[in-house]
């Protein structure tokens, strides 16, 4: 799943798929508000900045981001996923326009 941006298309994602087996699920262009990994890296956004004092090297950013992913309760992340039907459901009904999620 991802929004259809550049990179994800990139001939060498495209060739990693293909020798997998992967096949792609139909996704709507600039929808990243229906993947829920965007919930994720919103909330590790939102621990890392709320912390004091601010990481200041990228050691101490990748420091902080392994601490902040590891606090993450499996409960949340299997509400994510769990969620996925209903995201599908209301993309569909609202015809691929903006949703609550």
């Amino acid at each position: 799943m991802d929004n259809n941006c550049r990179p994800h298309r990139a001939n060498l994602v495209e060739d990693f798929f293909f020798e997998e087996g992967i096949v792609r699920m139909e996704w709507p262009a600039c929808s990243p508000d229906m993947n829920p990994i965007e919930h994720v890296w919103d909330a590790l956004g939102r621990q890392i900045a709320g912390r004091k004092p601010p990481p200041q090297t990228l050691q101490e950013q990748e420091r902080a981001l392994l601490e902040e992913w590891d606090r993450i309760p499996q409960l949340v992340i299997n509400s994510l996923i769990d969620s996925m039907p209903q995201r599908c459901s209301t993309l569909l009904a609202v015809r691929g326009n903006h949703t609550s999620y």
